[in-house]
């Protein structure tokens, strides 16, 4: 399909490279003059294409329907057609994935300074005796290095990454960044609306750089040698349990190189006794 922007280009062309009247190259080239010499009164919208592009950067696979949405959400009262104009004139169309390609740029993320400062969160996924394949959902505490969750379903989306997050928040409270990748279950509306009323960043790593999500990898190594590829789980059931019965003896029982040699239980005590505040002996 040529568009009117094409159509005026090869007048224009035709104008200066064969030295004829515009008329007479509209009459040639079979193009209406109220065509090419249309001139848009409609504003720039430099302000929303800006929006449009940072957006788009910070959810690059993403097209303008969901595009649209966060818009909405934000409170700007725009048509999605209007939405999907402004894509295709940045240029913001969402590539077909491929092997190798040019990712966003990396952001080193600071280290964490304390507990539930940033949590990181992964998938695996493993079989039962039976062939049937099951997933675990994994979140771990990249400072305590803690393992909080580990879920376990033969089938786990968005929402049910949301029902876990939501039931760590009642116990637990919630971290200021999470860690993830772009996976369908994280990239979803249901996980971005949670974290969006919840006031939670979500810190996507670079498409097929899972290094940039060292402490969760490190973890399921752990998780895959020690528990996955020593267990024949006989149903979901005995898989959830051995599992649980595994990420505890992790947190409590496990040293860790990464906290000088203490489980992620003991490093967390030791760091609620620093901050307890000193109490004077009192004398008799």
């Amino acid at each position: 399909m040529v568009t009117p922007e094409q159509r005026r280009a090869v007048v224009a062309y035709a104008v200066q490279s064969a030295a004829i009247p515009e008329r007479t190259a509209c009459r040639y080239l079979a193009v209406h003059r109220s065509l090419v010499r249309y001139e848009s009164k409609r504003a720039p919208d430099l302000e929303l294409r800006e929006r449009l592009r940072t957006l788009a950067a910070e959810r690059p696979r993403w097209g303008s329907p969901r595009l649209t949405w966060l818009l909405r959400r934000e409170g700007v009262p725009i048509n999605h057609k209007k939405v999907e104009r402004l894509y295709r004139e940045e240029g913001l169309a969402v590539r077909r994935r491929s092997r190798k390609r040019v990712a966003r740029p990396r952001v080193e993320l600071p280290a964490p300074s304390g507990a539930d400062e940033r949590w990181s969160m992964d998938f695996m996924r493993d079989t039962l005796s039976d062939g049937r394949v099951f997933r675990t959902f994994n979140l771990v505490d990249d400072f305590t290095r803690e393992c909080l969750v580990i879920e376990v379903d033969t089938s786990l989306g968005g929402e049910r990454v949301v029902s876990v997050l939501e039931r760590l928040y009642a116990t637990r409270g919630l971290p200021k960044t999470i860690v993830l990748d772009n996976g369908p279950e994280f990239t979803g509306q249901a996980l971005d609306a949670w974290a969006h009323r919840r006031e939670v960043q979500l810190q996507f790593i670079r498409p097929g750089k899972p290094v940039e999500n060292a402490f969760i990898e490190s973890f399921n190594g752990r998780l895959r040698d020690e528990c996955l590829n020593q267990h024949w789980f006989l149903s979901l059931s005995d898989a959830r349990r051995t599992i649980e019965r595994w990420r505890q003896s992790y947190n409590e029982a496990r040293p860790h190189s990464g906290l000088g040699g203490l489980t992620p239980a003991e490093f967390v005590r030791s760091l609620s006794q620093v901050e307890e505040p000193h109490q004077p002996r009192l004398s008799a």
